[in-house]
């Protein structure tokens, strides 16, 4: 193993490939590897694209990977996708649309299968982040799976966010409903070619002005402007660009590369870099911990005994708050 994580470090793709097959299936495995990993990581910029399903994401992700290739950045890109409900792997895994990236030795692609998770994306998607980091990839695109409303876990994953839109999905409507502007550090609306497009333009352009009547941007996310600090000021926060796109013809990605690197100089010239690392170690960590729980609570309480003390819950025999009451004085009382 601790071969396969030097020659990893050392860039090599198929141990690079191996490791992050280890750190996927298993958590003992990823518990091993990332503490011999974690020194290496922190240099990669972790781009994030997300959207509805149709919007144009793997095809975009696609033309982003050739545009950084250009500037002689190593790309690793992490798919997640649907699982299958048969075997559970991803079911878009042999990533055909991106099958024209192949043949370069500069970019990394990997099918993560969602496994159930509703935020858009893998259990393992922030252990595999950091292996591909540690391997020397300077930019690390995140693809979500695709689950629309949900996704918003990429918001505490990536460094910048790409939100795609496409014209007439009724995604100015899906905008307002579910927040999605928040989480955007770059609006694409893609497909631009469509009867539409500029209506759809508009529309998104509208509500993050109608946002900042009352809020404020920080980090991709709203503040309230009365919480405001000299440092997170209205004229310091990154102006969110609406950027329009036809990732099938390459028109438009020229400009969505400059606004991305532009977003990571500027995440570098102010803490934004820092406190986006703070969010994220900080769900990390509530991850991992909430995972041990679980697995010391399975291990301590009995399947016969979850079963028994959920029928007494559903029979309204003791109450939900009262029941994890008493299971968390029985694992202290394990010790």
């Amino acid at each position: 193993m601790d071969e396969l994580i030097e020659r990893a470090r050392m860039g090599q793709t198929r141990a690079v490939a191996r490791l992050i097959t280890q750190v996927e299936n298993s958590e003992t495995a990823a518990s091993h590897i990332v503490p011999q990993l974690y020194a290496a990581t922190g240099k990669a910029h972790i781009i994030g694209v997300t959207g509805a399903p149709g919007s144009g994401k793997s095809t975009l992700v696609n033309e982003l990977a050739k545009a950084l290739r250009q500037q002689d950045r190593r790309v690793g890109i992490i798919a997640v996708d649907p699982s299958s409900p048969f075997t559970g792997g991803a079911l878009l895994g042999d990533r055909v649309r991106m099958r024209d990236l192949a043949g370069d030795k500069g970019i990394f692609i990997r099918s993560l299968a969602s496994r159930g998770s509703l935020g858009g994306l893998s259990q393992a998607t922030a252990v595999v982040i950091k292996v591909l980091d540690a391997a020397g990839f300077d930019s690390i695109l995140v693809e979500t799976v695709g689950a629309g409303q949900a996704e918003v876990d990429i918001a505490s994953t990536a460094h910048t966010t790409l939100v795609i839109e496409a014209p007439g999905m009724g995604d100015d409507v899906q905008s307002i409903k579910a927040g999605i502007l928040e989480i955007a550090n770059i609006l694409v609306v893609n497909k631009a070619d469509r009867p539409g497009a500029s209506r759809t333009v508009r529309a998104l352009k509208t509500m993050l002005q109608l946002g900042e009547t009352t809020m404020v941007r920080h980090h991709g996310r709203f503040m309230q402007t009365t919480a405001v600090t000299e440092n997170e000021s209205p004229q310091n926060q990154w102006p969110v660009p609406v950027l329009e796109t036809v990732a099938t013809e390459s028109t438009g990605i020229a400009e969505l590369v400059d606004q991305v690197l532009a977003h990571k100089t500027y995440l570098r010239s102010t803490n934004g870099w820092l406190e986006q690392e703070k969010v994220r170690s900080r769900r990390e960590v509530e991850q991992l911990l909430q995972a041990r729980f679980m697995a010391r609570f399975q291990t301590i309480v009995s399947q016969d005994d979850r079963n028994q003390l959920i029928t007494a819950i559903a029979n309204r025999e003791i109450d939900p708050y009262t029941a994890v009451a008493d299971i968390f004085a029985h694992i202290n009382n394990t010790g």
